[in-house]
């Protein structure tokens, strides 16, 4: 099996924590921890994709996001890092009053175009039109679709299993749950335990796309990678359960019965989740895992994305 290359960003590995919410205990893997400037899930799958725009010679990054994706503004950080340009397609408007994940993303100098939501439903054919009229003036554009959930960046998270496996192996966990935008992190996952053999059920809670959508999305991405790369895998669909539900305020919102759970984490464990994904994705863990159970053996994986938190700060501090 031959790995892809990649540039090392992400400070690895990220370390395992248990703690306690509600006098419940339990174990988080800590993929905030990634970095600084680019913590999160997303840093791994760029350490991927930005190698190979490297190695093809790009000069600029075009991706796509909501705007306060934290994939774009990542993305604007790791690649002014090794020296190419960004340009982001935002699902939104600017607001003229910039925060959060958008505040960054023009800090670290992106380009923007921002598009409605009927225009943001076109828009890798938007990025890709403008990238072959940029590529026929002399420039190398190099497009990352949203998430960076391609089978080249997916590799991030086959690997993040054998880092798991290393630190913990499946003697005290037998699952493990995360927030599904895209569904590339999931997708990894997925490959990554096939390959090492490791008996583990994925959870995966859809903040972005409906059940059926990032269920196929997930599965798409881990035919792809195996067929793509030749692996000596086989994905069973069983090991893959979607909980559903727990973004019907819309991703770019939260209620407050979630602002009430990330209060009282961040006020008992001093860590602090998201409104778009983490959030939602504890509330799933809490109901379905940590409320009717003295011990649990999932494990909850952090993806970061805190920064978004500021953007909702009213919010928050209203559920204090």
């Amino acid at each position: 099996m031959k790995i892809p290359n990649k540039i090392k960003l992400a400070n690895l590995p990220t370390p395992i924590e248990q703690l306690s919410f509600r006098g419940k205990k339990f174990l988080v893997k800590r993929d905030d921890y990634t970095g600084t400037d680019f913590s999160g899930n997303k840093i791994r799958k760029l350490e991927h994709l930005l190698y190979d725009a490297k190695k093809k010679k790009a000069d600029t990054i075009f991706t796509c996001g909501g705007e306060q994706s934290n994939h774009c503004r990542a993305t604007v950080s790791a690649a002014a890092s090794v020296g190419l340009k960004t340009k982001l397609f935002l699902w939104g408007k600017d607001s003229g009053s910039s925060d959060g994940n958008l505040f960054l993303s023009k800090m670290y100098g992106a380009n923007i175009s921002f598009l409605n939501k009927r225009n943001y439903a076109d828009v890798n054919e938007i990025m890709f039109e403008e990238k072959e009229s940029l590529d026929t003036k002399g420039r190398k554009v190099y497009v990352i679709p949203e998430g960076g959930s391609t089978t080249l960046g997916i590799w991030g998270y086959i690997l993040f299993m054998s880092e798991l496996k290393k630190q913990i192996g499946t003697s005290k966990i037998n699952g493990i749950i995360s927030a599904a935008g895209t569904g590339g992190t999931t997708a990894g996952m997925m490959v990554g335990a096939a390959l090492l053999k490791m008996k583990l059920k994925i959870f995966a809670v859809n903040v972005l796309y409906d059940e059926k959508e990032i269920k196929d999305k997930i599965l798409h991405l881990t035919e792809g990678v195996i067929s793509d790369y030749k692996l000596n895998c086989k994905i069973n669909e069983s090991d893959l359960e979607i909980i559903d539900g727990y973004s019907n305020e819309g991703y770019k919102n939260i209620n407050k019965d979630k602002l009430d759970i990330i209060t009282d984490l961040s006020q008992e464990t001093g860590m602090l989740l998201d409104p778009a994904y983490t959030g939602k994705a504890f509330a799933a863990y809490n109901d379905h895992f940590l409320m009717n159970n003295k011990i649990t053996q999932i494990i909850f994986l952090h993806t970061g994305g805190m920064i978004g938190a500021f953007s909702k700060r009213k919010k928050y501090l209203d559920s204090l």
